[in-house]
């Protein structure tokens, strides 16, 4: 498949881009500055402003599907503002852009600890997570509610579980839905390897076109 990825250069994003490129896709990877990636075959870096739903049309179009993680930096002035002008800008641009197929990779905090209640409004995630990450994960709530509204793309938002971080590619992984995975009492989590594995399988297979999902590793 031809495959645009939108931050290609981030944590997620690189382990991404490893993937689909080990799996032999033609990857497109829009990034702020190109020069951060090596050349390699399958390959085409471009400069992307991803605020700018036209230029976001014009990197995309002819494309297959887009993946984005997108995210302007968890020290961003005005974090909250610039990750939902850039979500926005997005998913405009793909829709202009005529592709339908959009995989957003969003955070753990819209998921649901209890009937109604998203990690990111309990006193667990505000009081345990950076204060610079919390407007982050509100804008990627507030950017999930916008998506599960739009009719015209066939999008699939993929939520982390609570702990995700470096590690081995196991490529196993188990599913749910809108409620964060848990391992026994504590949050489960995931190497970003094999979330990363998880997202290309969506691509390839979609099984959540239209909704959310979360993975964990497997049990």
């Amino acid at each position: 498949m031809k495959i645009a990825l939108i931050g290609a250069t981030g944590f997620v994003g690189a382990a991404v881009l490893t993937e689909l490129l080990a799996r032999g896709h033609d990857v497109t990877a829009l990034v702020r500055n190109p020069d951060r990636l090596e050349a390699r075959a399958q390959l085409a870096p471009r400069a992307l402003d991803a605020t700018d739903p036209d230029a976001v049309a014009q990197a995309v179009r002819g494309h297959d599907a887009v993946v984005s993680a997108f995210n302007p930096g968890w020290d961003a002035p005005g974090l909250y503002a610039k990750f939902m002008e850039g979500s926005r800008a997005i998913a405009r641009g793909v829709e202009a852009a005529g592709v339908r197929r959009l995989l957003v990779v969003g955070g753990a905090g819209s998921l649901f600890v209890a009937p109604g209640v998203q990690l990111v409004d309990t006193p667990q995630f505000t009081d345990h997570v950076p204060p610079n990450i919390v407007p982050g994960a509100q804008a990627a709530r507030d950017a999930l509610a916008e998506l599960q509204a739009n009719t015209a793309l066939d999008w699939t938002f993929l939520s982390p579980p609570a702990m995700l971080a470096p590690g081995e590619r196991s490529g196993a992984y188990r599913v749910g839905a809108d409620a964060l995975l848990m391992d026994g009492e504590r949050p489960a989590g995931i190497s970003v390897a094999d979330l990363a594995v998880a997202i290309v399988d969506e691509i390839e297979r979609p099984r959540h076109v239209r909704a959310r999902f979360t993975v964990a590793a497997a049990a």
